[in-house]
């Protein structure tokens, strides 16, 4: 355990960590809002310009784990300010790009920036925090990370109109720069004892880990469910308009980042083991809430489902992060790290293809947009009642792995 020395270098320190994270979400969620503007910018149909999205989470995803274990081999330190740097040069080249193949280029490279920013963040806040404030650390970072989803079609809305969607790249080069110096000059240096040869995968990926990575996945991917099934359900099965949909989306994101740090606070306080459990059973009520009460009172229904299910999320990435990272050799944490960050964006993906595909199941229809409201409703009914299924079987698990002591 290594602790920086003042706190204003711990404050400094943290400051660069969070606006590493924030980054990287922010890259996740900007681009979503300037697909229309891309498409018109490039006269590209809506299955090409897609890729814009697709191409940053495909490439954070595979480069997750490399990113830990580069980490590990050469130092945390200097592989964030690597990836910050890759980061900073695609930005510059997504804002120039004059052609849509060129810009899903650059968002690749700045994917692979963002799975550095994301991975050794999280490893860093750990070798940073004691013991005891820990579940706090971790619940900062859920925060911000759900600040910076929650921010990027905001900022995306408010830039297109003035910028264009050159602007959405142009905002986030000079916080790229300043997040590169924050983190030299407030960052410890590694020490060249932890620079030994990172070991192999296997031995990081044992029976101990593996719950947390499998579990994680189940939660990631039914909270990708709420983000995808939601739209369809308020906007086509309830009949709300597109600003007021927006508006009930909104609610998720908004009670991510007042419940992340409290989450943290709550692990410090009681333990990762009894956190995780009740953010499992939230998670499991929430997403049985999600399946009955929109159908018996409409969008109160839907918005106290997701109050329930999203306090739940919060918990469990708090205390989840928190066990699977306590008592790891410093050797490996960038790894660990890694894997968690695979495990979810892994979860994401399959929560928008396979429970999407329930959810058109369930409709009755792959042309959901032509589909009748009662079809809608029972789509989303049979979603989240396996959604909620696999939450229990998460709690099954997790249960388990507590009781052994694993």
């Amino acid at each position: 355990m290594e602790k920086a020395g003042a706190p204003t270098t711990q404050r400094g320190l943290t400051a660069a960590l969070a606006l590493a994270m924030l980054l990287a979400a922010l890259g996740t969620s900007i681009a979503n809002i300037a697909l229309p503007a891309l498409a018109e910018a490039f006269a590209a149909p809506f299955s090409q310009v897609q890729a814009v999205v697709v191409a940053y989470l495909a490439a954070l995803t595979v480069s997750v784990v490399v990113a830990g274990r580069l980490g590990d081999r050469y130092g945390l330190k200097p592989m964030l300010m690597a990836g910050l740097g890759v980061f900073a040069l695609a930005s510059l080249l997504c804002a120039l790009a004059p052609s849509l193949g060129l810009l899903v280029g650059a968002r690749v490279l700045q994917g692979i920036g963002a799975a550095f920013l994301m991975t050794l963040s999280m490893a860093l806040m750990r070798r940073s925090a004691g013991e005891a404030r820990l579940g706090r650390a971790m619940g900062l970072l859920g925060t911000v990370s759900a600040l910076g989803t929650a921010l990027g079609p905001a900022l995306g809305g408010l830039l297109i109109p003035l910028t264009g969607w050159h602007g959405l790249f142009w905002a986030q080069l000079p916080l790229a720069v300043l997040a590169l110096v924050l983190a030299w000059m407030a960052l410890p240096d590694t020490p060249r004892r932890e620079r030994a040869a990172s070991p192999p995968l296997c031995a990081v990926l044992n029976r101990r880990l593996a719950p947390n990575l499998i579990v994680n996945m189940l939660v990631a991917a039914v909270l990708m469910a709420t983000l995808v099934v939601g739209p369809f359900y308020l906007g086509l099965g309830l009949g709300l308009k597109e600003a007021l949909v927006g508006a009930v989306m909104a609610i998720g994101p908004a009670v991510s980042i007042v419940s992340g740090v409290p989450s943290g606070r709550l692990v410090d306080a009681w333990g990762s083991g009894r956190v995780l459990m009740l953010g499992l059973g939230l998670l499991a009520a929430g997403a049985f809430f999600l399946a009955v009460l929109p159908g018996v009172i409409g969008v109160a229904g839907y918005v106290g489902a997701i109050v329930v299910l999203t306090p739940g999320y919060q918990l469990f990435q708090a205390a989840n992060n928190t066990a699977g990272l306590a008592d790891v050799p410093a050797d490996r944490r960038g790894t660990v790290s890694g894997l968690l960050n695979l495990s979810r964006n892994i979860g994401l993906i399959l929560g928008a293809s396979l429970l999407g595909g329930v959810f058109a199941f369930g409709a009755g229809t792959e042309d959901l947009l032509h589909a009748q409201s009662a079809a809608i409703a029972a789509g989303m009914q049979l979603t989240f009642l396996l959604a909620g299924g696999l939450m229990i079987v998460a709690l099954g698990m997790s249960c388990r792995k507590v009781a052994s002591g694993r």
